[in-house]
Formats: C-alpha cells, sequence, structure tokens
C-alpha cells in the first residue's frame, strides 16, 4: 500500500484543525472517554504492533534502555488510557476571556483563548507520546500532526488507529490525530516545513533532532531543549536538606530532562557538605573542579564541556564558589535554560537567585524534578520549552493555546 505524501497529510491536518477549532467542549471529552475505553479493548492488537518494535530493537543491538523506553505492556496501555481520561477531565482552555476592557468610542475589546490549529510534533521511540500528544491537541482543539521514529513506528500506527476510530465515532474528523508513515530523514524534513499548514512544531528528542529543527525548520517551532539543571547549595542552607534534594534530582530518574547535572556548593559548607555527597550519591560518577577534589580524592576533574552537560545519566558536576554572585554567574552562563534550584534559609540570598537566574524554572528548597506538566497541576505536558517565546516551561492545555482579540462595535468608523 503506497505511503501517503507528508504535504497531503498536512492539509488533511489543516482541514481538521479547522473543525476542532469550533467543536464544544463535550464533543471532545466524549472523543478523548471513548479513545481511552477503546484502547484497553484493543491493548492486544497495539501489543502485537508493539512487538514487532520491540523485536527489530533487540535484533539490532538496541540498548536494554532504549528498549524499556520503546516497550508497551498492558499496564502502561492502562496508564495511557487514564491519561486520556484526565485530560478530558481538565478546564477546556478554549473560548476562555483573558481580558476585555471598553474604549471611549463605544467599542468593546476582549482578548480570547483559541487553539493554534495544527500542532505537529516529532518525536522519538516512546509510543505513549502518541496518545498524550493526542489528547492534549484534541482538548485544546487543535490537530496533532504526528511523526515518530522508525523504531517506533508500527506502535504508533496502532495507537494512532485506535484514537482515529474514538474520534471518528464521537463525530469529530478522524484526520484530527495523523500519524506520518514514512519514517525516512527526507520524510522527517520534509514534515518540518509544512508552512501554511503546520502553526507550531514541538520536537521531543535529543540534541541530533533539535540541530536538525535548527537548520532545516520552516514553521514556528517551541524548543523542547537540553536540561543542563543545577542546585545551588548556599552558605546558609540547611545541609540535611540540602543532602535530601539533591539525591531526589539527581537519582530518582536520571534519564530525564529535569533531572540536576550539576552541583554548584559554597566554599563556607564544601568542607561539611561534599562529604555527605560522596556518601549519599555513591552511585554517582562526580567530576569537579581542583577545590572539589582536593575535599573528595574520587572526584574526577571536569572539562570545560561538563559544566554545560546535560548527562542524562548517573553523573554530576561539581563545582565550589565563594559567593552567591558567582553562583548566580556560573549557573547563567552554564544553564541550558531549564530549571535551577537554590537551598538556602537565607531570604535576601533567595529572592536573588529567583530573580537573577535566567531559566523556565526556579526553585528554592524544591527538587528539580518538579518541573513537570502533571507536578504543576497541568494534568499533563507535551513538553517543556526551555525558550521564551509563546510558551516556557512545562506545556499543557493553555499552552497549545493563542489569543485573538474580539471587537465589538455597534456602527462606529474612524476618522
Amino acid at each position: 500500500m503506497p505511503v501517503t505524501p507528508v504535504p497531503e497529510l498536512a492539509r488533511r491536518s489543516k482541514a481538521a484543525s479547522r473543525v476542532l477549532a469550533t467543536a464544544s467542549s463535550a464533543r471532545k471529552d466524549r472523543a478523548l472517554l471513548a479513545a481511552a475505553e477503546l484502547l484497553v479493548a484493543r491493548s492486544a492488537e497495539v501489543l502485537a504492533a508493539n512487538d514487532l518494535d520491540v523485536g527489530a530493537a533487540q535484533d539490532a543491538g538496541t540498548g536494554a534502555g532504549l528498549v524499556d523506553r520503546l516497550r508497551l505492556t498492558v499496564d502502561r496501555i492502562a496508564a495511557m488510557a487514564s491519561g486520556l481520561r484526565q485530560v478530558a477531565g481538565l478546564a477546556d482552555p478554549v473560548g476562555e476571556v483573558l481580558d476585555g476592557w471598553v474604549r471611549p468610542n463605544g467599542l468593546r475589546i476582549s482578548r480570547v483563548r483559541v487553539p493554534l490549529g495544527v500542532v505537529a510534533i516529532i518525536y522519538e521511540s516512546r509510543p505513549n507520546v502518541t496518545s498524550d500528544a493526542a489528547g492534549l491537541c484534541l482538548k485544546s482543539g487543535n490537530a496533532a500532526f504526528l511523526r515518530g521514529s522508525s523504531t517506533a513506528v508500527h506502535s504508533n500506527l496502532a495507537i494512532a488507529s485506535v484514537l482515529r476510530e474514538a474520534v471518528g465515532a464521537a463525530g469529530l474528523p478522524e484526520d484530527s490525530v495523523i500519524v506520518v508513515e514514512d519514517t525516512s530523514r527526507d520524510a522527517a524534513v520534509e514534515f518540518m516545513q509544512q508552512r501554511g499548514f503546520v502553526d507550531c512544531l514541538i520536537p521531543r528528542g535529543g540534541t541530533s533532532l533539535i540541530a536538525s529543527i535548527l537548520e532545516h525548520a520552516t514553521v514556528p517551532y517551541v524548543i523542547d531543549g537540553d536540561g543542563n539543571c543545577h542546585v545551588y547549595v548556599d552558605a546558609a542552607a540547611d545541609l540535611d536538606m540540602a543532602e535530601s534534594i539533591l539525591v531526589n534530582a539527581k537519582t530518582q530518574r536520571p534519564s530525564v530532562c529535569n533531572a540536576a547535572e550539576s552541583l554548584v556548593v559554597h566554599s563556607s559548607v564544601a568542607a561539611e557538605f561534599l562529604p555527605r555527597v560522596d556518601r549519599a550519591l555513591a552511585d554517582v560518577e562526580l567530576v569537579g573542579d581542583q577545590r572539589s577534589r582536593t575535599l573528595v580524592p574520587r572526584i574526577g576533574g571536569a572539562t570545560d564541556e561538563d559544566w554545560s552537560t546535560e548527562y542524562l545519566d548517573l553523573k554530576l558536576s561539581v563545582r565550589i564558589v565563594d559567593s552567591l554572585d558567582e553562583a548566580i554567574a556560573h549557573v547563567n552562563e552554564t544553564s541550558s535554560g531549564h530549571s535551577e534550584a537554590i537551598i538556602t534559609t537565607d531570604v535576601a540570598a533567595a529572592d536573588r537567585f529567583l530573580d537573577e537566574v535566567d531559566a523556565a524554572a526556579v526553585l528554592l528548597n524544591a527538587s528539580t524534578r518538579f518541573v513537570d506538566g502533571e507536578e504543576f497541576g497541568f494534568g499533563a505536558e507535551i513538553g517543556i520549552s526551555t525558550q521564551k517565546l509563546h510558551a516556557r516551561g512545562p506545556m499543557g492545555l493553555q499552552q497549545l493555546t493563542t489569543a485573538k482579540y474580539v471587537v465589538r462595535g455597534n456602527g462606529q468608523t474612524r476618522g
């Protein structure tokens, strides 16, 4: 069976987005709930498709961690269905009046939240993203135009088939959810260049994918970028709290973007705190500056590159500073703009750090692992933006909308 060209799929997504833009909350929720039920009912079909992908990955010698990210189970499908139900239960952002005013000439102006239109998402081998992204797009009135990796193509197409059937049964266009079958590099580049059809492109993947977006994309995009997250332990830190937060931020799930990658410690507490870090993070590889290596001999030497690296592994860079100014300067210089934390009991130091550090999220006395759509109360997220235009930080339903001005008059003309 011939593969449908990317431009034709993009055109169909655009057509579906125009219907979704005015769909009622009730109809969108019916579609989401129907998709959740059908996903569970057709789990055997989805698992059979996933077996093809997992088998191919194993035959190719793919590492166990990546195979696990690819693998679906009955429980993981149930979790995907639960996510769709949760999104159905969230407030619909579309139509919300953000503000309004009346001009002296009698014109009534309001600013109203509306869908973006076609949200294109290009992502790597996590088939649950197909369901998560489609659910968030549907609830926010957007068409989901999806391009997954070749490693998960059978799984993604099976999941999308179920979602499309449920959406159609609820009276919405099946093309509200489209997965591109062609997983070639040329098709990926073409996907990034559907100007006139795609309203926003969101990449979810590693540095090579982001580099490709920056080189080839001709549509507006929001970068879900690296997370080189710092934990700064201030001179006035509660060291018990600092240890607990650091352990959680680094080890609770080291392979995600909101895990801590760098520890910055004030010199006045370094001699006491770093030996504690050595014990608490015994399974974590540490690299650091000369002063930290003097205090903890097992710390390896850090290169200039280490200060800006997202390891996504049990590895942590360590830097000692002599002042809050130096800490803020180091964080701003090496940060990827994701999430940065300060541990301190000094209110003035906390306020300065929170004000002066340039990142999507800044935290006081809390783990960077909390920078997440679900933890923020968004219900779910489509990514975490590390850029500043349109959206920044966890992207939930509201971040998948824009606004338009509605102006109501009764015959006014401009002189």
